[in-house]
């Protein structure tokens, strides 16, 4: 890419306007694909063989852009034991910049941003490339985890030094049930500079729903506009896969897990229902006149999980308008 050419629009939407111009003009139909990076056990050879496979699978897809995410030990969260051993991962920031060739997509790195030094982090601002590059802050998972930069600080730090790189927040409907205040700090991460919200996965919608309808209508009360939100989707294949779901704090409604329990296809069956969540979200949004659009979350290191991700990417630009060329 050269310095003249926009930074946006993957290989299926290659005229479609880019990323950043979408999340700033507040449109909706926004798609990305979100991925979680090698292990940082994996050797050189490997992780080059993964990004190649996972280039190609992207490369079928008409996705506005990448997650990618800084996975964190979240022990500390809860009592009980993490249902998959936790396995540090290597840096999204340069598992994209060195391994992944992504073509022109656009990546919304998530920073953990407890894990770094405020001058760590405010050194990663100074480098990135804003044209390609977006964020994600994510605070601590839990009130005392002792980290090393808090949110407020590293979103001055965003605004004194990279303010032109794009910001995200993180949007929990989950917690919006619990203290009925996500709204609100949505509302203040707006302030201090975030201008779009990715939201957990989604499995409750009536949780999703209430929030977007409280922060939309704040919204009004301010006399502000709304910010794009984009909400997250990813399969559940089986029991244990629910369970760490569970175990990272998502609310999964009780007959949404005996569906995909007693489904002769789990997979399938969670899948059917991501896209029914889907077009329930999208005609509440559309309804509102408020600005979406989906993050198909691939975590897994199941083929047969993988695929059905790649599939139900396909299925959401489908219902997003955008078409697709995932055969394969």
């Amino acid at each position: 890419m050269t310095e003249n050419e926009p930074a946006g629009g993957g290989p299926g939407v290659a005229d479609s306007p880019g990323l950043r111009d979408m999340l700033a003009a507040g449109d909706s139909g926004i798609l990305l694909f979100g991925l979680t990076p090698p292990k940082r056990h994996e050797t050189e050879q490997r992780v080059k063989e993964i990004a190649a496979v996972t280039a190609e699978r992207l490369a079928r897809l008409p996705i506005d852009g990448l997650i990618l995410y800084d996975i964190d030990d979240e022990s500390d969260r809860l009592p009980e034991e993490r249902p998959f051993p936790f396995l540090p991962t290597l840096d999204p920031a340069r598992y994209y910049a060195d391994h992944l060739n992504a073509g022109d997509l656009p990546v919304v790195i998530y920073r953990c941003i407890g894990k770094y030094h405020n001058e760590e982090l405010r050194d990663w601002l100074r480098q990135a490339d804003p044209r390609r590059v977006l964020s994600v802050f994510v605070g601590p998972s839990s009130r005392d985890k002792p980290v090393r930069t808090d949110l407020r600080s590293a979103h001055a730090a965003h605004q004194q030094v990279r303010p032109e790189l794009m910001l995200g927040g993180v949007a929990i409907g989950e917690r919006h049930t619990r203290g009925h205040d996500e709204h609100l700090r949505m509302l203040a991460k707006q302030e201090r500079g975030c201008s779009f919200f990715v939201s957990q996965v989604v499995y409750h919608v009536n949780e999703t729903k209430n929030l977007i309808s409280d922060y939309f209508y704040e919204c009004r009360a301010r006399a502000i506009a709304p910010r794009p939100v984009i909400f997250t989707l990813s399969v559940c294949g089986s029991l244990k896969t629910l369970e760490f779901v569970r175990w990272l704090g998502v609310d999964v409604p009780r007959w949404l897990e005996n569906s995909i329990r007693h489904a002769s296809d789990p997979l399938a069956e969670s899948c059917r229902q991501a896209v029914s969540i889907a077009q329930d979200l999208a005609d509440f949004c559309r309804h509102l006149n408020m600005p979406y659009g989906f993050n198909v979350e691939s975590v897994s290191i199941r083929k047969a999980e993988i695929d059905a991700t790649v599939e139900l990417a396909a299925d959401v630009a489908l219902l997003l308008g955008k078409g697709t060329a995932a055969s394969s």
